[in-house]
């Protein structure tokens, strides 16, 4: 082989190097995080996690869902998904629970992406309320927005902005957005649903008193219904740490490489899980955990680690104020052995 055709072949190996690459990353979302743990560490924290908790008893399941009362309480699962695409799961991963309040997160992120951030700020708000997720006097208590979009009435105020000729349409797009969100076709789980929409007095109740002050902008009962179908989206584990890992992936779904979320719009969404994603629970989080969060009455929370991917959590009795106690043990565990804390030096690599 002469000079030249070398040249040419040497030439040719570099290129399809470079697109090889280039697939893998696209395939990924990204790169992976300069300051992300090793893989062999993270799966020996999960275990560690798993084994440290998976024994502890305390809490009840959420009853005044009926379904939710039923589920076995002794289900337990952790997943960890990373910006690269790395999995790491423990136990009751593929069991589908309802996503319960986590679904908020998500169709606040669908409706910036129709209305943009400054409007859903101004129509929505994103201010801790100081009182329960279901309270109606916290409705009362702001008269100009709803608070937040992670308390019911805010997210009520939130689902009725998604646009649609009528709510079938609205539903079936906030469905496809958390499938798109999870990297699988997620779908309802109609017990749940029945269950929720025979109980949900307390919802209408909210969504009337929002339309009292002009706060919603649908059909307040259509927008209630539709809220209670968001609820009762069936998920497991592994596609929540997936939908979580697309938040700290700058809105690109690690799985499939699709931008899912503005990348624009993942620090509003991560800092009003952080003042309000764990209900009233939300401040004591911020002091121990430090991560953006958001929990569900289902018994999942999700925690995102910005740049580094997400840790999801399954196991349903909850404490008094609505969330897993078990998740919150662990996120709190191996978010402290994997430095992920976002207020802590550690978390960008000091020691």
């Amino acid at each position: 082989m002469n000079a030249k055709r070398r040249a040419v072949a040497l030439l040719m190996v570099a290129v399809t190097a470079t697109v090889v690459f280039q697939v893998r990353v696209a395939a990924q979302g990204g790169r992976s995080s300069p300051v992300a743990p090793r893989r062999d560490f993270v799966v020996a924290v999960v275990q560690e996690a798993y084994d440290k908790f998976k024994n502890d008893n305390r809490g009840k399941n959420a009853d005044y869902i009926p379904y939710l009362a039923h589920v076995d309480s002794k289900l337990f699962g952790i997943a960890v998904v990373t910006t690269d695409n790395q999995m790491v799961a423990i136990g009751d991963v593929k069991y589908a629970f309802s996503i319960q309040s986590i679904s908020k997160v998500y169709t606040l992120a669908l409706a910036m992406e129709e209305l943009g951030p400054d409007k859903v700020f101004e129509k929505i708000g994103s201010e801790p309320t100081g009182r329960p997720f279901n309270s109606p006097v916290a409705v009362v208590d702001i008269p100009s927005h709803t608070g937040n979009p992670l308390v019911n009435a805010g997210a009520i105020a939130t689902a009725s902005l998604i646009s649609g000729k009528d709510p079938d349409e609205k539903w079936h797009k906030i469905l496809d957005f958390y499938s798109r969100a999870a990297g699988e076709k997620l779908s309802l789980i109609d017990e749940v649903y029945k269950s929720e929409a025979a109980t949900n007095t307390g919802n209408k109740a909210l969504s009337m008193l929002l339309a009292k002050y002009d706060r919603i902008y649908a059909d307040p009962f259509s927008s209630v219904d539709v809220y209670t179908k968001q609820c009762s989206v069936g998920v497991n584990a592994v596609q929540l740490a997936r939908m979580g890992a697309t938040l700290a992936n700058n809105g690109i779904n690690p799985a499939t490489a699709e931008q899912v979320i503005k990348a624009e719009e993942v620090p509003h969404i991560l800092s009003t899980m952080m003042m309000a994603g764990l209900y009233d629970g939300s401040g004591g989080w911020a002091w121990h955990v430090g991560l953006p969060a958001k929990s569900g009455v289902g018994g999942g929370i999700v925690a995102i680690a910005a740049g580094k991917g997400a840790i999801a959590v399954f196991a349903p009795p909850l404490d008094d104020a609505g969330n897993s106690v078990k998740a919150q043990e662990v996120i709190e565990y191996v978010a402290n052995k994997l430095n992920y804390n976002l207020y802590s030096p550690a978390s960008v690599g000091w020691k």
